[in-house]
């Protein structure tokens, strides 16, 4: 892999978030068989999906990131990646006719397991056992034995992103998600429901433009693209040796990509400069992400775009923001002026979700709609200001039912989140609050559009 660079040179370096395995001969057997299987994506995909993130940096698109917050092995089910997906898609076609350019569509899917965690441990009961790391690490259950890191866990981790990638690709080139089938579901969300009056008359509105389309000929028959979707997954690379053991050489460059997934971020606790996360992204050739909280200095920030983008590729690296509502005026604007100065070649993206935490009065973790609604209002208005482009949106969401974010249309309170409060980690935005969010966000793309074109007359 070159003088410069190797895939191992991480191991020299801090680490953080990190387990440390008991077993240190048995870490090593795991990432011995990872090694020997094929990879789970592949480098033209990561190549085309830096083509579509550097067009979204020029606002010739618009990126839509979604899924868990951490995948799990006990609800591993087709029918919770379909759900995933089929709403992603929704959002994604209310989204293209808000911003009329393409959306790029990124699943936190098929390798989100781990998750980084605030306490090294947690407290229940007056017990204390080493906090869950995620299922690739360990396990929920609150047992010092089912806390235990295990790598054996990661052979698993492996098997469940093969069957969900084998099923992503069959869903987004077998027909299902026809732009036609798509709307007619979104349709069907929205007709009659109390609240959703205005969304359904958008949703007639992109009801006209497919018959137009459909009477000048443009349909599935005639057009490849209304008949499937490119759908690439990302995750967080939290787990090194894992990472690691499914870096491979790309035969086309002779360059070392992740065959982990699409796309890799380096978390907010893992950006250090001179750390392990961020010596091995720097090395490998897929589009990376890097999120950006309040903590992040302007000077960190430039050293970490130098480290991860030297050479300022347009599509390398995406700058993801995760400031809390009321927040963001504070922040985004320093981080962008810097951004400019250098001349940096970066996709900006917000994640409304994570700075917008909260424990509710029953107890529970859950993030107010209202309040990661505000957030990408504010991400709009400061790149509004500062004449940049906002790329995209992060979210974490579920196609599932579940009651764990507070807030909507269909109104989740405080009282709900008892009935289906299902995540492992943090609170996910359910299907119909996705897809709200999706029209709220195309509105605000359609009025900057419009802004535009009034400008430039």
């Amino acid at each position: 892999m070159g003088a410069e660079w190797t895939k191992s040179d991480w191991r020299a370096k801090p680490r953080v978030q990190m387990p440390d395995y008991p077993d240190a001969t048995a870490v090593k057997g795991v990432e011995a068989r990872l090694a020997a299987y094929p990879p789970l994506v592949f480098a033209g995909e990561a190549r085309k999906l830096r083509r579509a993130l550097a067009d979204a940096a020029e606002g010739r698109a618009f990126v839509l990131q979604g899924g868990d917050c951490a995948e799990s092995f006990a609800e591993f089910t087709a029918d919770n990646i379909r759900d995933t997906f089929k709403v992603m898609l929704q959002m994604a076609v209310v989204l293209t006719f808000g911003a009329k350019v393409p959306v790029v569509k990124i699943g936190r899917m098929a390798g989100q397991f781990a998750k980084p965690r605030s306490a090294p441990t947690e407290v229940l009961d007056g017990v204390e056992l080493p906090s869950y790391r995620g299922d690739i690490i360990n396990d929920f259950a609150f047992t010092a034995e089912a806390r235990v890191p295990d790598p054996a866990r990661m052979l698993q981790a492996y098997t469940q992103a093969a069957a969900s990638l084998n099923l992503l690709r069959a869903f987004s080139q077998g027909g299902y998600a026809d732009i036609t089938r798509v709307h007619s579901w979104t349709l069907d969300s929205t007709a009659g429901q109390q609240g959703y009056e205005q969304y359904h008359k958008l949703a007639n509105r992109i009801s006209d433009a497919l018959e137009f389309m459909q009477a000048a000929g443009v349909n599935a028959e005639t057009a490849d693209t209304l008949h499937r979707v490119d759908f690439y997954t990302s995750h967080e690379a939290l787990l090194l040796e894992y990472e690691e053991a499914l870096c491979r050489i790309d035969s086309t460059t002779g360059l070392p990509v992740a065959g982990s997934g699409h796309l890799l971020w380096i978390g907010d606790r893992t950006r250090q400069p001179d750390g392990a996360h961020v010596e091995f992204l720097r090395g490998v050739q897929n589009p990376i992400g890097l999120k950006c909280g309040p903590s992040l200095t302007e000077s960190d920030l430039l050293r970490l775009v130098e480290r991860l983008n030297p050479k300022n590729e347009p599509g390398r690296l995406t700058l993801i923001t995760r400031f809390g509502a009321g927040a963001v005026g504070e922040h985004l604007p320093r981080l962008v002026r810097a951004i400019e100065r250098e001349g940096a070649k970066v996709l900006w993206v917000c994640d409304p979700m994570h700075g917008n935490t909260i424990k509710s009065a029953s107890g529970y973790k859950t993030r107010p709609f209202d309040r990661v609604l505000r957030e990408v209002r504010e991400f709009f208005a400061v790149h509004e200001a500062e004449g940049t482009i906002p790329g995209g949106v992060h979210f974490e969401m579920t196609g599932q039912d579940v009651t764990e974010c507070t807030g909507g249309v269909r109104a989740v309170t405080d009282e709900n989140l008892a009935d289906r409060y299902h995540t492992a980690c943090d609170p996910r935005l359910n299907a119909t609050q996705s897809l709200e969010l999706a029209f709220l966000v195309a509105e605000a793309l359609d009025q900057r559009r419009q802004a535009a074109r009034r400008a430039a007359v």
